[in-house]
């Protein structure tokens, strides 16, 4: 793996990390929320397998990468052709986890570059005519929203003592912390090596606060700067009937209006427990996309 920090368009740093087979086709990867672009190197071995080169990155206001306050979930699209400029990559697919679905669904939507999106666990645009956004959600996630809803300065609040928690939580003790949204299934997943580079990625999302995860929850309340009708491009969604972070209700949603949406839905899995037992076909679909 190589780090380094691209300087965008407009001044700002993206912090970005290259990893998996150098002269592989490319796969942008849009950490959750919170989270940073820190890969987990099992993970990292699925895509070298399969000839793919992952590229992610610090979302803005996260770890490495400067802040972007205001932002939507579109402007991701700029930051990551900057990036792809840099390593003079033409083409690449797209896939997101959870808080990243959004930003990869933008990619699918606005990046004339991008030859697939893939979600994992995607929460919907909020409002979302005829779905209860809330219904469904653990307790931490609907605090969170609903703080979210009410403005950056009562979110804040919430979350500077939600990221004082994740910081003081040893790695087996981070689903204490996250009791409320995580059902057995992904409880289990969060144990051992994983639970060790959770801790070690979270740590460094929070590097400089709370800026990114703040921006994230506040951009996912307002509109996104693009329709999911305008999505071009092949889409796979992955979601778990179990997950207490975004319910399964919202893919459901999903899929009656991304045009052409490869939808699966697992009885078994919840929120975290797809990206670990269903990463080697997600990987193995975008690679067919090329």
């Amino acid at each position: 793996m190589s780090e380094l920090d691209v300087t965008l368009r407009d001044g700002r740093t993206l912090h970005v990390y290259d990893e998996g087979d150098p002269t592989g086709n490319v796969v942008v990867q849009h950490h959750g929320t919170p989270g940073s672009g820190l890969g987990y190197p099992p993970d990292n071995e699925l895509g070298r397998e399969r000839g793919l080169r992952i590229i992610r990155y610090d979302r803005a206001g996260y770890g490495g990468s400067t802040p972007k306050p205001g932002r939507s979930v579109v402007d991701v699209v700029a930051d990551i052709e900057d990036v792809l400029d840099a390593f003079d990559v033409e083409r690449y697919v797209s896939l997101g986890g959870s808080g990243g679905c959004p930003h990869s669904f933008a990619c699918g939507a606005r990046s004339e570059r991008c030859l697939a999106a893939g979600a994992i666990a995607a929460p919907t645009p909020y409002p979302a005519e005829g779905l209860d956004w809330l219904a469904g959600m653990g307790g931490e996630n609907v605090v969170e929203f609903n703080a979210a809803l009410e403005g950056p300065e009562k979110l804040e609040v919430y979350l500077e003592g939600e990221a004082a928690a994740l910081r003081a939580a040893k790695p087996e003790e981070v689903k204490e912390v996250w009791a409320t949204v995580l059902p057995p299934v992904d409880a289990a997943v969060l144990t051992g090596d994983r639970a060790q580079h959770w801790k070690r990625s979270n740590d460094r999302a929070l590097a400089q606060g709370i800026a990114g995860w703040r921006d994230d929850d506040i951009a996912f309340t307002k509109p996104w700067g693009f329709e999911l009708s305008e999505i071009r491009v092949p889409t796979l969604l992955w979601q778990g009937v179990q997950d207490l972070m975004v319910p399964v209700a919202h893919a459901r949603w999903l899929t009656e209006r991304i045009p052409g949406v490869e939808a699966h839905v697992s009885e078994e899995d919840g929120h975290l427990s797809i990206a670990v037992g269903r990463l080697g076909e997600i990987y193995d679909w975008l690679a067919a996309r090329f």
